[in-house]
């Protein structure tokens, strides 16, 4: 695989002083009900490369996408709330325009001042940044003379603000949560350190086959809990009761079994699981995987998991962790999740999450400082790890 940074430059080699910046970022964060931010992370992972700029005198224009709006603006995507967190943590003005493009936001743009920041209303407001659209990129370009990178979660996504756009701004680098995302990932494809033990959870055995295909190359251990785990125990033959199961994927999980032993691939599936009778129930009970009923639903790994896998990440020199072991997010079906994450974070070695719930389910066990990286890109660590080239990085290469 070729190095991922190759022929990419990086934002604090570049001269940037009265010059218009638009950075790419990721502020596709969670908002309350009341339409307030609820988990600043994203803005927080933003603040080196912002702040960097703002030390050398850029005039920096921010630009992101929130989450799925469909006919055009909505108030309830609108990047007001995240600018107004961002103002916040700098501790400055952040002024917000009215449109991404337009007569409005250039006007913002050309009289933005040196040190000044100004956060574009979401391009997702329109159709043509997901269809790539060569135009829309060439009207954001227009509000720019260099271009910076700093959405690793949308690096996957060949949209206009991450793929066209670039490749119409002479100068484009990538930013320093980038690089920072490339280096630590991209070590886990080129150099990991043995023993490497991936941990996969999670919903769907869909959704991962691809990476699984590719960790079966180079890990020494593949531990599979959550709804995944089902899926699995399931092809060998055990009761699941009511959990959900990839009924079509029976076939899929036999052959991966077959081919990770082949390998000599150990793969550690849930030896006992936290079962209930539906996902609201207000607790849980501990049975063997041989004893689920026919009401039951697995919505964690059990204690007995929870220690087998610990057994395992002990003395791992690398481990990649992606999916929660179960329903963590209601306080029953949790443990499994925490006691991974301790796992992993106590192994001693190289330790990244890559992105998604797992990243929650690390900050709610407050070991978010004891990772090695913790990615802010799920389907992004993904792709690069099945050894994809991802648009937003190959749109940098000079």
């Amino acid at each position: 695989m070729v190095a991922l940074l190759d022929r990419v430059a990086t934002v604090d080699t570049l001269e940037v002083a009265s010059r218009r910046v638009l950075v790419r970022v990721d502020f596709n964060v969670p908002l309350t009900p009341e339409g307030q931010v609820s988990d600043d992370t994203r803005i927080r992972e933003a603040l080196p490369t912002i702040k960097l700029l703002i030390e050398k005198g850029a005039r920096v224009v921010l630009a992101s996408h929130l989450g799925r709006p469909k006919k055009g603006p909505e108030a309830k995507f609108s990047l007001a709330p995240a600018g107004e967190r961002l103002a916040e943590l700098l501790g400055q003005e952040i002024i917000l325009t009215d449109d991404c493009i337009g007569d409005g936001a250039k006007k913002v743009v050309t009289d933005l001042r040196e040190g000044r920041v100004a956060l574009l209303e979401n391009l997702r407001f329109h159709p043509e940044e997901e269809a790539n659209d060569e135009g829309f990129a060439r009207e954001l370009a227009r509000l720019c003379d260099i271009y910076v990178n700093d959405a690793f979660g949308a690096v996957h996504r060949a949209h206009a603000s991450v793929d066209a756009l670039p490749r119409a701004v002479p100068q484009r680098a990538a930013g320093l949560l980038l690089r920072r995302e490339l280096e630590a990932l991209g070590s886990l494809v080129q150099s990991a350190p043995k023993p490497y033990i991936a941990v996969l959870g999670g919903a769907k055995v869909s959704d991962k086959i691809e990476v699984i295909e590719a960790l079966l190359a180079r890990v020494d251990a593949l531990l599979i809990g959550g709804a995944m785990a089902n899926t699995f125990l399931a092809a060998r033959g055990k009761p699941m009761g009511k959990s959900l199961v990839e009924g079509d994927k029976l076939a899929t999980a036999r052959d991966v079994l077959e081919r990770a032993h082949a390998r000599k691939v150990a793969i550690e599936l849930p030896v006992d699981l936290v079962v209930a009778e539906s996902v609201s129930a207000s607790e849980g009970r501990v049975v063997d995987i041989e004893s689920v009923g026919p009401n039951d639903m697995a919505l964690d790994i059990g204690p007995k998991s929870v220690a087998a896998f610990s057994a395992r990440l002990f003395g791992a020199k690398t481990v990649f962790w992606n999916g929660p072991m179960g329903l963590f997010e209601k306080a029953p079906f949790a443990a499994g999740s925490i006691g991974v994450a301790r796992a992993i974070a106590s192994s001693g070695g190289f330790t990244v999450v890559g992105g998604g719930d797992s990243v929650a389910a690390v900050h709610q066990a407050g070991l978010g400082e004891k990772f090695s990286h913790v990615s802010t890109g799920g389907g992004a660590s993904l792709e690069l790890l099945e050894g994809r080239k991802l648009p937003g990085v190959e749109a940098l290469r000079q």
